[in-house]
């Protein structure tokens, strides 16, 4: 093999069949153009289709059920990875389980000889190493880009084809095991998400409903100038604050703080455990982020109020518990996206889901609704967990398996 280099064991210094080589040298790039008009594809992929850190392929599009772009005449096979070259930080890796096409900003790749078996060039593409020199080769900083020839001289060490084949092997069976666990993850978030829409169902047992102005009312934050930042000090609650998972997300690189003395003037607008807080601004629908709801849980969440978001202050009839389950239904979910005003920046207001009807059972009930889905929760919680668990294991792996060599 051209530019390759003898990898020796650095103890012993006998050869161990690992070669260094650059990756344009065993691996190829596909470039066959194919017309989505030609009747002969079913599915197109796009880069949305492609999920970071999964090699599976879950979602795709049907050929004809729009337009698709000049850019859509990248034709791949069964088998080929898919990789995405815009923001390659997403790390977009993916080997194609059907027949189909995608765009020319998508690299279809394969290996060029038998030096690589197919098995393990998308773990290569998933080592670290790998995922920061494709980084830094990018170009453009809105849309960050790589050419094939940025990724051709990424050297990485090979090893012999019956060690591949071992490392591949043990590499698809922890991607399985996080294929798997996933899937419980899935199954439980969406079981969880059916409990809400059957639990709280207007319908439901003999609740009432009741209109969300009869058992609380919206209170708005203020602006706080960015000029009043911080190192320490009162957290300021922001839009990025209110994690997907419905509880606030305090990452050190999305918090803001203020100066202890801005408590005196603002101090109605603090935050306190308990609270139900919403997201009132957003440029997209996207993700669930306008009208995201969350609930200040600890003494942790105690913060600010900024003026895109609002907070439910609760009549004694309600518990704030029980309101912030009923606005995570797709009920609340679906008057949400569809009252919304704006055209580049979307708003919401009070008067948008002031009329939104609750099923208001007794407190006691209240309790009891709240504490189930905080039982569901805590068992989402530890899927989670389990997952996230795996995908460490297969980070080490692939350290210890594909980088973590001494070369000469």
């Amino acid at each position: 093999m051209q530019s390759s280099k003898l990898i020796v064991d650095g103890k012993t210094g006998a050869s161990n069949g690992w070669r260094r080589v650059k990756f344009g040298d065993v691996v190829r790039f596909v470039k066959e153009d194919a017309d989505p008009d030609s009747g002969e594809f079913e599915r197109y992929v796009a880069g949305e289709h492609i999920e970071t850190d999964n090699l599976h392929i879950r979602k795709w599009g049907t050929v004809g059920d729009g337009y698709l772009g000049p850019a859509f005449h990248r034709r791949f096979k069964k088998g080929q990875v898919l990789y995405g070259s815009r923001r390659t930080y997403l790390r977009k890796i993916a080997v194609a389980e059907f027949d189909g096409i995608t765009a020319n900003t998508t690299f279809v790749l394969e290996p060029s000889g038998d030096d690589l078996i197919p098995e393990l060039l998308p773990f290569v593409m998933q080592t670290e190493t790998f995922t920061q020199h494709s980084i830094k080769q990018s170009k453009g900083s809105v849309n960050p880009y790589i050419n094939f020839k940025d990724i051709a001289w990424f050297e990485f060490a090979l090893p012999p084809k019956d060690e591949q084949r071992r490392i591949a092997e043990i590499l698809w069976s922890a991607d399985e095991a996080r294929r798997a666990l996933d899937q419980v993850v899935i199954a439980a978030e969406k079981h969880k998400r059916s409990l809400l829409d059957q639990e709280l169902s207007l319908g439901h047992g003999q609740r009432k409903p009741v209109p969300l102005h009869k058992v609380c009312e919206m209170q708005n934050g203020r602006s706080f100038s960015s000029a009043l930042y911080h190192k320490t000090g009162p957290k300021l609650l922001r839009p990025g604050n209110l994690g997907i998972d419905g509880y606030l997300d305090w990452r050190p690189d999305a918090t803001r703080c203020l100066p202890q003395s801005i408590l005196t003037e603002a101090s109605r607008y603090v935050v306190n455990p308990g609270d139900v807080v919403i997201n009132l601004t957003a440029q997209s629908l996207e993700d669930g982020f306008m009208g995201r709801v969350c609930l200040a849980k600890s003494e942790r969440d105690r913060s600010l109020l900024n003026q895109r978001i609002g907070r439910f202050v609760c009549r004694d009839c309600v518990l704030p518990e029980f309101l912030f389950r009923c606005f995570q239904t797709r009920r609340f979910r679906g008057l949400v996206e569809s009252s919304c005003e704006g055209s580049k920046i979307k708003h919401l207001y009070w008067r948008h889901f002031a009329d939104f009807e609750i099923p208001l059972p007794p407190k006691d009930e209240q309790t009891q609704i709240a504490k189930l889905f905080q039982e569901v929760e805590t068992a989402v919680g530890q899927a989670v967990r389990h997952t996230c668990e795996t995908r460490e294991l297969h980070v080490s792996l692939l350290h210890n398996l594909l980088t973590a060599r001494k070369n000469v």
